[in-house]
């Protein structure tokens, strides 16, 4: 790593740590999305501007393009961080994140078994104050409890428990299925998260009857 990458992770890093000063370095931190940044430098930006996003949306709005730009990066952490981003930004406002979702759902399909935790990761951060947007997909987060990683399949799940709390009504035809897994999965974690997800729907109905 070169002497400049050192100084820049290590500013990061302050930056990160002060969070007073965020809304005042929003600009300053995108601008380590540089094309002349290293990969390093720029997965640790993108993390940050996602915590930023989240915290200051009204600031990161001028950003949002470089940082999806990301999603398509040859590099699968960047990848993986642009998801990221995009998903704490979309959960403090969820039309800062509604232009790239055709993108961010391509990510299902990732190669990479980190991209894809991070996309249904992200999704479940915009489905947490915007359910609405995920009612229609939950088909897509089904499959994925089948994924070849353990770690997709044990995220995938959630994405029922986070429908579940707010849009119960759209979770309830899986409900049988999320049984199934619950008794038969071998992965313990999976069937928890099943579990989780069946408690939190049932919970929700009940409140709205």
């Amino acid at each position: 790593m070169i002497m400049d990458d050192e100084v820049m992770l290590k500013e990061l890093r302050n930056i990160t740590r002060d969070k007073e000063c965020w809304k005042s370095s929003i600009g300053h931190v995108a601008a380590c999305l540089d094309n002349d940044s290293s990969d390093e430098v720029k997965a640790k930006a993108l993390w940050l501007l996602g915590e930023m996003g989240l915290k200051h949306p009204e600031k990161i709005d001028v950003h949002v393009d470089d940082i999806a730009s990301y999603i398509d990066d040859d590099n699968p952490k960047l990848r993986e961080r642009s998801a990221n981003a995009l998903g704490r930004i979309g959960r403090a406002n969820h039309n800062l994140a509604v232009p790239y979702l055709d993108r961010l759902m391509e990510l299902r399909h990732d190669e990479s078994a980190n991209v894809r935790h991070s996309f249904v990761w992200a999704c479940e951060n915009i489905a947490s104050n915007s359910p609405e947007i995920f009612c229609e997909n939950l088909d897509m987060f089904y499959g994925m409890i089948s994924d070849s990683s353990d770690k997709v399949r044990i995220e995938a799940p959630e994405m029922f428990r986070v429908i579940g709390k707010r849009k119960p009504e759209h979770v309830v035809p899986y409900i049988e299925r999320l049984e199934w897994i619950c008794e038969n999965d071998e992965n313990r974690i999976v069937r928890i998260h099943c579990r989780g997800a069946i408690r939190a729907t049932e919970k929700s109905l009940k409140k709205k009857q």
